[in-house]
Order: C-alpha cells, then sequence, then structure tokens
C-alpha cells in the first residue's frame, strides 16, 4: 500500500498546489526511519544544500531527520527539478490544516519554471520517498535516470 497519495493537483501562476496524503500515520514523521536521513543525503547529496524558512533559514539536514514525511516529499521534488535544470531559487512550502482537510493531508506549494519538469519531479519523488520509508529492499531509484527523463521533458 502507498504511503504517499497525491490526491489533486492544480497548476496556477507559475505555481503547482498539491494536496498529499500521509496513509500510515506511523510514517507520518521522517523519524519513522532511524537511516532515513542518512539513505536521502547518499541519493540525494544536493539536499545538504537545502535551507527552510522555519527556523532562521535552518539547514534541511537539520530537519531531515524528524520533519513531516510530506516536508521530505517537498525537497525532493525541489532538488529532482533543480537537478534537470529548474533554478535553485525556486521556492516551495508545506503546510497542513488538519482540521480542515483531515489528519495526514499536506499541502505543498511549489514554483516552477517549467510545470511539466516539475509535475515529473513530484511524481518521481513520490517513489523516492516511498523508498526512503520501506524496508530498505529492493534497489534504490535510478536518479540519474529520472532527471534525464525530467530533461527530456524541459526540451520538448
Amino acid at each position: 500500500m502507498a504511503v504517499l497519495v497525491v490526491e489533486a493537483v492544480e497548476v496556477v501562476d507559475r505555481q503547482i498546489h498539491a494536496r498529499v496524503r500521509v496513509t500510515d500515520a506511523a510514517r507520518m514523521r521522517t523519524s519513522a526511519r532511524a537511516d532515513l536521513a542518512d539513505r536521502a543525503l547518499a541519493l540525494l547529496p544536493g539536499l545538504a544544500r537545502h535551507t527552510c524558512d522555519n527556523d532562521a533559514s535552518a539547514p534541511f539536514t537539520r530537519e531531515l531527520r524528524d520533519t513531516e514525511t510530506a516536508h521530505l516529499l517537498e525537497h525532493v521534488t525541489v532538488e529532482l527539478a533543480a537537478l534537470a535544470g529548474s533554478p535553485r531559487s525556486l521556492r516551495a512550502d508545506t503546510s497542513w490544516d488538519f482540521s480542515a482537510d483531515g489528519r495526514g493531508v499536506f499541502r505543498l506549494r511549489l514554483e516552477y519554471d517549467d510545470d511539466l519538469v516539475v509535475l515529473g519531479a513530484l511524481r518521481a519523488a513520490v517513489e523516492v520517498v516511498e523508498w526512503l520509508l520501506g524496508d530498505g529492499g529492493g534497489a534504490a531509484p535510478d536518479v540519474e535516470v529520472t532527471v534525464a527523463g525530467l530533461r527530456e521533458l524541459r526540451r520538448r
């Protein structure tokens, strides 16, 4: 069963708005898997350059060990898009209102320079985060193949 379900996507005014449900309450946070941060940084070393606005521009590596799974999804999406040529200056954020949307529902806002690239990056990021949350089995997602596919979207 999928842990992350993208329930809705809207493309508006240079932004992608996505509603994402985390289906497993035990995996709502990255701390659910002790080695997740190390695995994420090994797979996507560029995550070490990310910062977060929520704590005086704290490095994402500080957040990564215990943050919302959807927040990790946001950063993985941005990193994949950047590897495919999107500017690293594009902004994104994760929010939630469980009283309005239900427990486990998060809202991602992702700026884009190319909507198809960021949409493709979001789809690929779901697979990456699912693997990171998994039991450690199976081959790691092939980031090079993923990024090559995203670059092809940019060339369309």
